[in-house]
């Protein structure tokens, strides 16, 4: 067990199962000490019994995150500071795909809790956790994104196409505010991975039209390839977290060798604001 990440306590959210328990796990062999969060407390076990085999450390928080104020939030960040301290590294991998519906069709309740939980929670995790960060001196923080966030827009995927866009923003925005002290913030996009996200799609999709075409396309492709390996997500996350990644902040960040290309995301601006100096 590597002892690169000995002495940095780690929150990793969706940590039940797929990347997000791929993520925990390097992170803990790395060794850091991990709080897994998630809602499903069967899950959060077994990541933390895989841990244990391993030789790593880890804690388990169950929480819904679907259901999360600033409140809840605060909560959950007195529970892991009293029991492990003050996190320095904060991977937020919870998320849901939502509606794949129409907007005229969508069901407004649907689409809302998939803003919710793609992007209004890491705000709040990003902004209960970055404090001690600072504070400390070093930190990082990275955010699952998709590189549904950069694709041309079409039908049926305006709710997480959306919230990942959100999260993309808030996270450069944070990069802006924390340069210079230490802290760093990303997006990655962990690859095409046949997980329980993909199934969840593949059956909801299974019986629509023309309109969903697309993401008949995109399951079928990822049936035929097998999907990325979610440890390439947890590569790029342990280099992220390393000393070599202090420079590298505000970035959309992808998995080496991925099935799918990297799409350029946002560079240096192209032109200055008129009012500014």
């Amino acid at each position: 067990m590597s002892g690169a990440l000995a002495g940095k306590i780690a929150v990793v959210t969706g940590a039940s199962r797929g990347v997000g328990r791929r993520i925990a796990v390097r992170l803990a062999v790395e060794g850091a000490v991990v709080a897994l969060v998630a809602r499903g407390t069967a899950g959060l076990e077994e990541t933390a019994a895989e841990i244990a085999g391993k030789g790593g450390k880890a804690a388990v928080f169950p929480a819904d995150l679907s259901l999360s104020s600033p409140a809840a939030i605060g909560t959950l960040k007195a529970q892991i500071e009293s029991t492990l301290g003050v996190p320095s590294i904060l991977v937020n991998g919870a998320g849901i795909f939502g509606p794949i519906s129409l907007i005229k069709d969508v069901d407004p309740s649907e689409w809302l809790e998939t803003i919710a939980i793609n992007a209004l929670t890491p705000f709040l995790l990003c902004q209960a956790f970055v404090g001690g960060m600072i504070a400390g001196g070093w930190g990082r923080i990275i955010n699952v994104t998709s590189a549904a966030a950069l694709h041309q827009p079409g039908p049926t995927n305006s709710a997480y196409g959306t919230s990942k866009v959100a999260l993309n923003q808030m996270t450069r925005h944070l990069a802006a505010e924390i340069e210079g002290t230490g802290v760093t913030a990303n997006v990655i996009h962990p690859g095409d991975v046949k997980t329980e996200m993909w199934a969840d799609i593949r059956e909801k999709v299974a019986h629509m039209g023309a309109e969903a075409a697309g993401y008949h396309d995109w399951v079928a492709w990822v049936e035929k390839t097998g999907g990325d390996d979610p440890e390439k997500a947890a590569d790029l996350v342990a280099g992220l977290v390393s000393d070599a990644a202090a420079g590298v902040t505000g970035q959309f960040l992808w998995i080496e060798n991925g099935l799918q290309a990297p799409i350029p995301s946002w560079g240096e601006p192209t032109s200055t604001q008129p009012w500014r100096k």
